[in-house]
């Protein structure tokens, strides 16, 4: 696994504060973009979670973001409202505060004076599974994604419940982990050697285990369907490039998407990997060059 850390294009990294429409929370970014892009507007690529870009997903960001922008794109790594350093306080997974975040987002980086107004979305598992789910909200920049390792199904094809039976062991490990990934600090850093204490004190007074609300719904009820975009296929008009591999739970998703998608707008990608970008080079492999292939997807 080797990823190029000098470009034609020179680089340069800033952090920024991204408002919402509630006008009380600001989300934290991080942007790679190219030096010129002021005066040579870039379209903007998106990955929007709730690891902390501060440190866990770090190395990965690093890799990735970078080499987009020595490409000729503005590379954005935003936290979710609640983690990271991002204000506000965590919700449920993919519930509709985290997705109108995410448009607004998407809407405030096309107006950006180094933008063109086009954005991409990009992201494995949760970041795949909130770019799908962003992309049936459909907000107008929102031109194309990559969605690797996610679904379309949050009920049938997730770690809650398979067949309707409870998933023992991934429903109450993920909800365990997320507990403890929600319960981390925010980087003072970033957000001030004033603020980070009570910024935390906010978050720890908020928090739920996600696994009390998981149990409450044994069904297909409305919360599932509640970001399942195969409740409404054609309410995704963003171009989808959907990726997964034969060793991942949720590689059906590349398959179904492929099928009620519009042929013009979709294509899927599956191969020897396991829950991984398939540039990791991790067994079982072998990698490809997957930056090079979403490159030629965010180009075309």
């Amino acid at each position: 696994m080797k990823y190029r850390e000098r470009f034609d294009r020179r680089v340069i990294r800033e952090d920024v504060w991204i408002p919402t429409r509630d006008g009380r929370t600001r989300l934290h970014a991080r942007v790679w973009r190219p030096a010129n892009a002021e005066a040579d507007p870039v379209p903007a690529l998106l990955e929007y979670l709730p690891y902390r870009k501060s440190d866990w997903t770090a190395p990965r960001d690093a890799q990735r973001h970078p080499w987009y922008a020595g490409h000729g794109y503005a590379s954005v790594r935003v936290d979710i409202r609640g983690h990271g350093d991002s204000e506000g306080v965590p919700g449920d997974e993919y519930d509709a505060q985290e997705l109108r975040d995410g448009v607004d987002v998407v809407n405030w980086l096309a107006r950006q004076p180094w933008c063109t107004g086009g954005v991409g979305m990009f992201g494995i598992s949760w970041g795949g599974f909130n770019s799908l789910q962003i992309a049936a909200l459909a907000p107008e920049p929102l031109k194309a994604i990559v969605t690797v390792c996610s679904t379309d199904d949050r009920y049938d094809n997730d770690v809650h419940y398979t067949g309707g039976a409870v998933l023992g062991i991934d429903m109450l490990a993920w909800a365990g982990t997320m507990l403890a990934f929600a319960a981390r600090p925010p980087d003072p850093a970033s957000v001030g050697v004033e603020r980070w204490l009570p910024m935390w004190k906010e978050r720890l007074d908020s928090l739920e285990p996600f696994l009390h609300t998981w149990l409450d719904h044994q069904q297909r009820d409305a919360y599932w369907r509640h970001g399942s975009v195969c409740e409404e296929y054609g309410a995704i008009k963003a171009a989808v490039l959907a990726v997964g591999g034969w060793f991942d739970p949720y590689r059906d998703t590349v398959l179904r998407l492929a099928e009620h998608l519009p042929a013009d707008r979709v294509r899927g990608l599956i191969g020897p990997w396991s829950h991984q970008y398939p540039d990791r080079g991790l067994p079982p492999g072998p990698a490809i060059g997957f930056l090079q292939e979403t490159l030629r997807w965010w180009d075309h």
